[in-house]
């Protein structure tokens, strides 16, 4: 059987991956591909959670494996919150490309991660040295609700 796009003859292209420089990053945006390098990566050990009263329902959790990677461009640096196997690849000095990446708001600060839509690729070494006095988890962002007068 047939595709219905080989039927048509028509094929859907690809979108080219738009980089972003860290600089650019706002908080609440997803869709960000870009490159980066790793400059520290401290592993987080998750707060364990109770035995729920009558036994464990369902299969029994894994612990989750959690880092917290400072990472950063020419532009700027952010706290990226890797989660399991998004470990094992940010490694100190590793260059990775991070597709389809998200903020994340933390304790009002902005965290970027890359959720099971996203991707983590080692790439070869950047050029870049990067910008560690730009550190845009630093900055403390706070909600306000507009209501119209």
């Amino acid at each position: 059987m047939a595709s219905t796009a080989a039927a048509t003859g028509t094929t859907t292209a690809k979108r080219k991956p738009v980089f972003v420089k860290v600089e650019q990053l706002k908080p609440g945006t997803t869709g960000h591909t870009l490159t980066v390098k790793v400059v520290d990566a401290n592993p987080v050990v998750p707060a364990t959670r109770k035995a729920r009263p009558g036994g464990s329902m369902g299969r029994p959790s894994q612990p989750s494996r959690i880092a917290e990677c400072l990472i950063g461009d020419e532009t700027g640096c952010i706290l990226f919150t890797a989660r399991n196997d998004q470990v094992d690849l940010m490694k100190p000095g590793e260059t990775v490309i991070l597709r389809n990446s998200r903020i994340d708001m933390f304790k009002g600060t902005m965290r970027l991660g890359v959720d099971k839509w996203g991707r983590i690729e080692a790439t070869e070494p950047a050029s870049f040295t990067v910008k560690e006095d730009n550190n845009l988890s630093l900055v403390e962002y706070e909600l306000i609700n507009v209501t119209d007068q």
